[in-house]
């Protein structure tokens, strides 16, 4: 297997630098960057390891919403745009903006994004449910602080071949001038594409491609995506009624908390796990986050 050799070439470059080092050579700095590699790439495995689900390799479709609260849940929402976007270039991912609607002032008021890479879907489903954000508001002139939501929901990106069955006439297909950011073609003609699914009531929307067609292609894509989704959540709430202990979360229920004021902490509140520094989990580094919340729901209660 490609992880296996991989795995046995870290160790085998390990080793060479200890052989190196027996033998007088100044190997330190490389041999502790190249530890560092292992470490991370056996954490990887492991990780991985946890992911054992049907659809848990696939790639994701993540869309965020702001909570109310305007703008400052607004900015909120396009800091963890920002701060999915710095996690998935950390692991080497494909990350794409299928769509974005601006905030008025400041932020965003909605963004759905593609993330591509093995065991993105299963790796994201951690970061589905509402993320509380507490700070000093940059947008209050009395410098006070804020408590701002936003949520996140996650969805595999499905293969054509698995059926998902969509009547023409349960579809409602609206097309409006593009406003977010697209390139040079946005804003040019009614190429943006809304299909809402009417006996659900989910919402998809591409404006991000360079034609009506094609954006319609890809808001079909993600439609087909919430929709499967949403089949595979109606059974994860069957199974969860039988269960005594609710270790799953629900959609809409609050995960995790960012603190930036009085003092700066990250805390997971279905794993009490909790980071000090804010800073560097807002630039992407939530896979402890992951690790954690995979962990925990592999746990059988006792």
């Amino acid at each position: 297997m490609e992880a296996d050799e991989k795995l046995a070439q870290r160790l085998a470059d390990v080793e060479a630098y200890l052989e190196l080092a027996r033998e007088g050579e100044n190997v330190e700095a490389d041999f502790r960057a190249e530890l560092a590699r292992l470490r991370r790439e056996i954490d990887r495995l492991e990780t991985e390891t946890m992911l054992a689900g049907e659809n848990d390799r696939l790639n994701a479709i993540v869309t965020i919403h702001p909570g109310a609260g305007g703008t400052e849940s607004q900015d909120w929402a396009e800091m963890l745009l920002r701060m999915y976007r710095r996690w998935a270039e950390r692991r080497g991912f494909r990350f794409k903006l299928m769509d974005y609607q601006a905030g008025e002032e400041a932020g965003l008021k909605s963004a759905t994004f593609n993330v591509a890479g093995d065991y993105a879907y299963g790796l994201l489903t951690s970061e589905i449910g509402v993320h509380r954000l507490v700070r000093i508001s940059p947008f209050d002139s009395a410098g006070r602080r804020h408590t701002s939501f936003a949520s996140v929901f996650v969805s595999p990106e499905i293969d054509d071949n698995i059926n998902i069955d969509i009547k023409p006439e349960e579809l409602r297909v609206e097309t409006y001038r593009s406003a977010g950011k697209g390139g040079q073609h946005v804003n040019t003609t009614d190429s943006a594409v809304r299909i809402t699914h009417i006996p659900t009531g989910l919402v998809a929307q591409c404006q991000n491609e360079r034609s009506q067609h094609r954006n319609r292609e890809m808001a079909l894509k993600i439609l087909r995506s919430k929709l499967y989704e949403w089949e595979l959540e109606k059974k994860r709430e069957e199974s969860r009624k039988l269960e005594a202990s609710k270790a799953d979360i629900d959609f809409g229920s609050q995960i995790r908390s960012y603190v930036l004021h009085p003092y700066r902490l990250v805390k997971d509140n279905r794993t009490k796990l909790e980071v000090g520094d804010a800073e560097r989990v807002l630039d992407g580094d939530i896979d402890p986050f992951i690790k954690a919340y995979l962990l925990s729901r592999r746990t059988v209660p006792k």
